[in-house]
């Protein structure tokens, strides 16, 4: 959609964030007849925009994951909140800015002396369901604060088996070196030690969770979070390779065939997950969804984008993003509308019959309109900002600001996807109100914090980032 149609500039931002309020109840109000739905929450880590094949991945194939899009929606203009973890799951729980709280500004959380994590009174998407009568469970990564202060059953969760930091060994559950005792494996509270390949454990967990819930017949959220196929590279069978990595940085390790194993696993574990809905006899009455929490790191195919992870181009924003619904949204659709992470919890909770606490005003919007009915597609004004490299970005319509050291470009990033075509000078005007409206939208945010931690490539460890210095 044009940034020049005239429907878009009559909607301002009070009215857009204003609609996920008014459709909570009127979405709810129209599935009267139905009861609330279950909701698996799928979320892949560091996952490039076409690392599945029913994105266009060709050197393998995600039968699984592409079954998500068959039997529902596939989103062709989904973005991350963050270029990295931490932020974009702040987005995600809160349906906010991640920029309004402190830990927001973490790119991402690191595992330093400061103490800090999402606050317990933040109210969140668990929270949220639990108000209405869901079961919660948060099975796999969190990255959002260290107990005791900050975990998923201060922030809403009922139950987690999980790891709190932003990494962990595949094969030896270790979040440190790979020589080194600091498991961090979570059964709620407690650290427990288990063997076995985490992509597998995971989804062991969630055929149970899943199983559990049905025979309680209680509505349920379940958010799965797996890690992979964030590093260390190691595929199923890759137990020496455990053992060798120093660092679960592991810049020396990995290929495009590794990489292949990482996905495929997860996509078979999504496979027994979603057999696991069909055989507990839910699935007519369970949204299932599958994402990415930003783009794609150095063995992703994000095409037709550049960029990648800790970017603000379009490869470290842009998600695979589908979702399922039966008898709610049409297999085998698309839709273009311009999306965000922080849409889901509006939307999620408009499904449930939950509503957002009034004190804190959601920035996301309500999707189920495009999702369920078809509806064309809203234009969408959006903001990014990226500490590392002084990285800033604006989309509205189809125009997008960028700001990345002292450089700045304007693109039409629907006809110029791989952002190559700078128009700031022959489009002057959008570029300088872009530029107008991120000045305006970063004041009512929190200010950069020189203390938070960022984090980007750098030339020495990846080739293909010349210029980028420590």
């Amino acid at each position: 959609m044009s940034h020049n149609n005239s429907a878009t500039r009559s909607l301002t931002r009070r009215s857009v964030l204003a609609t996920p309020i008014a459709l909570a109840i009127g979405t709810r109000a129209a599935l009267a007849a139905d009861p609330p739905p279950n909701i698996v929450f799928i979320l892949a880590d560091d996952l490039g925009y076409a690392d599945t094949s029913c994105y266009g991945r060709r050197d393998y194939s995600t039968p699984h994951i592409d079954s998500i899009a068959a039997r529902g929606m596939k989103l062709t203009q989904a973005y991350a909140n963050s270029a990295v973890c931490t932020a974009t799951r702040v987005a995600l729980v809160t349906g906010r800015y991640q920029y309004r709280v402190a830990v927001g500004l973490e790119e991402p959380l690191g595992g330093g002396p400061r103490n800090i994590g999402l606050s317990r009174f933040h109210p969140t998407l668990p929270s949220l369901l639990k108000k209405v009568g869901y079961g919660t469970t948060l099975l796999g990564k969190w990255h959002l604060g260290q107990l005791p202060d900050y975990g998923p059953l201060q922030s809403g969760y009922d139950h987690f088996w999980g790891f709190r930091g932003g990494a962990l060994d595949y094969y030896t559950h270790k979040s440190g070196a790979a020589n080194t005792n600091t498991g961090d494996l979570w059964d709620d509270d407690a650290k427990i030690e288990q063997t076995g390949y985490l992509t597998d454990l995971l989804g062991d967990r969630a055929v149970k969770v899943v199983s559990d819930y049905a025979r309680q017949k209680r509505p349920f959220l379940l958010s799965l979070h797996f890690n992979a196929p964030h590093w260390p590279w190691e595929a199923p069978g890759d137990e020496a390779e455990s053992q060798r990595i120093r660092t679960l940085f592991d810049f020396d390790g990995g290929s495009l065939k590794t990489y292949a194993g990482m996905v495929i696993r997860m996509d078979q574990q999504i496979g027994r997950v979603l057999e696991a809905i069909n055989s507990a006899g839910i699935a007519s009455n369970t949204i299932v969804i599958f994402t990415s929490d930003n783009g794609g790191e150095r063995f992703s195919d994000t095409w037709p984008f550049s960029g990648k992870k800790s970017e603000l181009l379009e490869g470290g924003l842009r998600i695979p993003a589908l979702i399922r619904w039966p008898g709610h949204i049409k297999a085998g659709s698309t839709t273009a509308q311009v999306a965000i992470t922080m849409d889901w919890l509006p939307t999620l909770l408009a499904v449930a019959g939950a509503q957002p606490d009034p004190n804190y005003p959601l920035d996301g919007m309500n999707l189920v309109p495009a999702l369920t009915q078809n509806a064309a597609p809203v234009s969408r004004k959006l903001f990014w900002r990226y500490r590392a490299n002084a990285q800033r970005a604006v989309r509205d319509g189809d125009m997008k600001w960028l700001k990345i050291g002292e450089n700045t470009f304007l693109f039409n990033v629907v006809s110029d996807p791989l952002e190559r075509a700078n128009l700031k000078d022959r489009q002057p005007d959008v570029y300088r109100r872009l530029v107008n409206d991120y000045e305006t939208w970063n004041a009512s945010m929190l200010p950069l914090d020189p203390s938070s931690n960022t984090s980007t490539f750098t030339a020495d460890q990846l080739a293909d980032h010349i210029g980028n210095k420590r």
